[in-house]
């Protein structure tokens, strides 16, 4: 009888002990951002989903285009030369991303972005005069920051962190989750993503590359494959959704710096592995302007990153990975 109480007690301090630990509880939080869409997934005892919020607005404040009282807004329009903290660490990525890739990722490109339809102002179909008098205006090489002052070397150069917003909003998301001890989240911007350990199935975070079709939205999108991580970011670039047509001809939003026209390599679709997504992001806009050969050159000399590019070569899709990516998709089937 001694021996059974005794079991029964012991039996209880395990039992009260499992009690004691809090099972993981799993939230999601979506909604409206930069002008796209966001999907949080985060295991904490805590709902965090406004001051997540809150967090995703710093970058608003900082690099929004669309935000006349934003940083860079006013940068924009000569009317104050000072920066902040989430600014100059966008451009110092910026300046390290365009030295990689030569110049085919610049944050100068505003005024050309602007010309060509896809910026703030009103737009009018420009000619190749108009795109000549605007090229004087472009390269990083031109700008610097001093004493958290932007200098510019030609007072009507303008800023577009469009390239690289997203993805810096989606580490400081997964920064704050970091911060919080959080050690399971899944952070969504607009395609470009951000993982930590597992997700609420007890796997690692199987994230969607989308196959480039025209007209491939968030809600109803074909997936060209899957990869499978528990730490580090993705990020996606392709010319497949945000363009016009005029006079029969297609013209894509990614610009080359060099010539101030629309590109359209032979890549179709980029999509770059690296530890933060703000530099993910950044890469894979430039293999949208650098094409195949120089995209693939990039990616396997520069240390922890990967690479999944689509392209297509004599009217066929094809893909290519590095072998890193291989890994990653592999833990995916």
């Amino acid at each position: 009888m001694k021996k059974y109480i005794f079991s029964c007690i012991v039996l209880g301090v395990l039992l009260g002990g499992m009690g004691c630990k809090k099972a993981v509880t799993y939230r999601y939080t979506e909604g409206k951002i930069y002008g796209t869409f966001f999907h949080i997934s985060y295991a904490s005892q805590e709902d965090l989903g406004q001051v997540v919020r809150q967090e995703m607005e710093k970058v608003n404040e900082s690099l929004s285009m669309f935000n006349s009282r934003s940083v860079i807004a006013r940068l924009n329009r000569s009317e104050s030369d000072s920066t902040d903290m989430l600014f100059r660490r966008m451009f110092d990525q910026a300046v390290k991303v365009n030295r990689a890739t030569e110049g085919a990722f610049d944050i100068t490109i505003a005024p050309l972005v602007n010309a060509w339809g896809f910026g703030v102002e009103n737009f009018t179909f420009p000619d190749s005069a108009r795109i000549d008098s605007l090229l004087p205006l472009v390269g990083m090489e031109k700008l610097e920051v001093v004493d958290g002052k932007l200098l510019k070397a030609c007072p009507g150069m303008q800023l577009d962190a469009s390239s690289i917003a997203k993805g810096l909003g989606v580490d400081v998301v997964a920064e704050f989750f970091d911060c919080k001890g959080i050690e399971d989240y899944m952070v969504e911007i607009g395609g470009e993503v951000r993982v930590k350990g597992k997700s609420s199935k007890g796997r690692a975070w199987r994230i969607g590359i989308d196959r480039p079709e025209e007209g491939n939205v968030v809600s109803d999108r074909p997936l060209q494959a899957i990869v499978e991580i528990t730490a580090g970011a993705l990020a996606t670039s392709g010319n497949y959704r945000n363009f016009y047509v005029h006079e029969g001809k297609k013209y894509a939003h990614t610009i080359n710096p060099k010539t101030g026209f629309p590109v359209q390599t032979e890549v179709l679709g980029a999509s770059v592995y690296a530890r933060e997504c703000m530099e993910a992001d950044a890469y894979a806009t430039a293999f949208m302007v650098l094409g195949l050969k120089k995209s693939q050159a990039i990616i396997e000399r520069t240390p922890g990153m990967e690479g999944y590019l689509i392209y297509e070569e004599e009217g066929k899709l094809k893909t290519w990975m590095s072998e890193g990516m291989k890994k990653l998709m592999e833990g995916a089937d």
